[in-house]
Formats: structure tokens, sequence, C-alpha cells
């Protein structure tokens, strides 16, 4: 670090050129002694000095052309450590031999390896809900913001789980996990592929179901309801756990916040008209 600090007068901006300075003042070192000892000793040989000069030159030239080839895989890491800081994704890293330069390309490597993984579980912490491993709020709204750039027919769902403060009163709040993990498995298997849940809060899960109707998603729906019916994930006073849901159409990104307050009116329709029920807003 020294000799690198000592020369930082020599091209401070440009690594390459202070190596290549240094480079060249070293192989021109033979013929500025030539040339001192000529005027020492009063003479001038042209036979000596010609070839002296050539092979210098040329000496010179090779020596930059291999200094910049040596030198390309240092400027490649640094541009994709500065990609890496910048956050932008970073092409694979050339493999380097058993040196110097193969240890930093490795380093590099793996600093970019670990850096896309944190980034991923950064991302998945963020767009996650833990408990259930559904989208939470933020992934819900930012998976269907694609889903609702053109004009089509879809339904967001709002459902609401019945009486559920009254499991984490009675049964304590590791049996309302249960319930509610086994409430998000149910949605995974009984929606249809192409349906995105989530978890909108507490006991409360959202939908979007694309491309579906109002009477589609209603049997969809239905379906999950009857199946809590006949395979139950929770109990409650004997009676098995169910939920209240509300429907509402969606054409565009721009309609969802109206719709998913419609939906939220018909979810709680389905409440006062006795729970365990579908209802819809068109």
């Amino acid at each position: 670090m020294r000799f690198y600090q000592a020369t930082r007068f020599l091209f401070p901006r440009n690594y390459q050129l202070r190596i290549f300075s240094i480079c060249f003042g070293a192989v021109h070192l033979p013929i500025v002694v030539f040339c001192l000892t000529e005027l020492a000793l009063a003479r001038w040989d042209w036979r000596l000095f010609v070839p002296l000069l050539v092979a210098t030159l040329v000496g010179t030239g090779s020596a930059i052309g291999a200094l910049r080839g040596l030198l390309a895989p240092v400027s490649h890491a640094t541009g994709l450590l500065q990609a890496l800081q910048r956050g932008e994704p970073v092409p694979p890293v050339p493999t380097g031999g058993e040196d110097l330069v193969g240890d930093l390309l490795t380093s590099v490597a793996r600093a970019s390896a670990e850096t896309r993984a944190r980034v991923e579980r950064l991302a998945d912490a963020a767009e996650k809900d833990v408990l259930t491993g559904l989208r939470n709020r933020r992934g819900f709204m930012d998976a269907i913001a694609p889903l609702l750039r053109e004009d089509r027919n879809s339904v967001v769902a709002m459902l609401d789980l019945d009486h559920f403060k009254a499991i984490n009163d009675r049964h304590g709040h590791d049996e309302g996990d249960r319930v509610l993990i086994a409430f998000a498995n149910r949605l995974r298997t009984e929606m249809r592929r192409s349906d995105l849940p989530a978890r909108w809060g507490g006991e409360e899960f959202a939908v979007l179901l694309p491309d579906a109707t109002l009477d589609e998603a209603t049997e969809i729906v239905e379906r999950l309801r009857a199946s809590l019916h006949r395979d139950q994930i929770g109990r409650l006073g004997g009676a098995a756990l169910t939920f209240s849901c509300g429907l509402a159409i969606v054409r565009d990104y721009a309609s969802l916040a109206p719709a998913m307050r419609r939906a939220d009116q018909a979810l709680y329709a389905a409440k006062h008209a006795g729970r365990d029920r579908v209802s819809s807003h068109g």
C-alpha cells in the first residue's frame, strides 16, 4: 500500500495509466543509461543506438498491450462490483486461475451470489406473510398490477374467518396460528392456479380471480366454503370453522381500490346476514 500511495501523483484518476507510466520508465531505463554513458564518454555510436531504440519501442508497445490484457479482468471485476452496488443484475462472472486475479473474480462471484440471495430474502420478507407463506398486502398489490393493466373482467374476493377471535380466546394463539396456516393451505389447493390469494391482515384474506365473472367466482368460493364443512380445519363450540366472503368485479388497476371497497361492503353484508356465506357487489 505504501508504494501505491506514494505513486498516486501519477495519473491519480487512472490506475492503468499509472502502471503504464511506471513500466514505460522501466523499459526506457537502458536507453537512458546508454545515452548518458555516451555523453559522458563524449562519443556517439549510432550503430548501437538505433537497434537499442527500436528494441525499446517494440518492448514498450508489447508491454503496454500485455499489461492492458492482464488488467482487463480487474477492470471487469470493478465494473461488476459497481453494478452490484447500484443494485443492477450482475452477469455471470468469468472464472479466473489460481492467482490474485482469480481470487478477485471468485470473491466478486461470491459477493454477487450472496447479495442476490440476500435481496431475494428481503423481497420475500417484504412481500410475504411470515406465518402463512401467502403474499401480504404489498405482495398482493405488486403481483396483481401486471394482471390488471388491460381491460379484462376479474373478481376480487375479501374473506374473513367467522368468530376467529373466540379461537384465540378459548384455545390460545398457537391454535389460532394453526388455523390460519391451514386456511391458507386450503386457499392454495381449492382456488384455481391462476388465482392470487393473500393474507390481508389478521384473519382476513384477499383473492384476485382473473378472467372470472361474478357467477364463476361465486362458484369457486362456494366450493372452498363447502370444503371447510367436509374437511374441518378448526371447530368452535362444536361447529366447523367457517368464513364469510364479499365479491366485486374489477376491470383494471385504476378500478381496484373502489372494487375492494365494494368487496368489503359485500363482506360486511354477509356477516350481518348470518355469516358462513358469500355475498357479491357488482
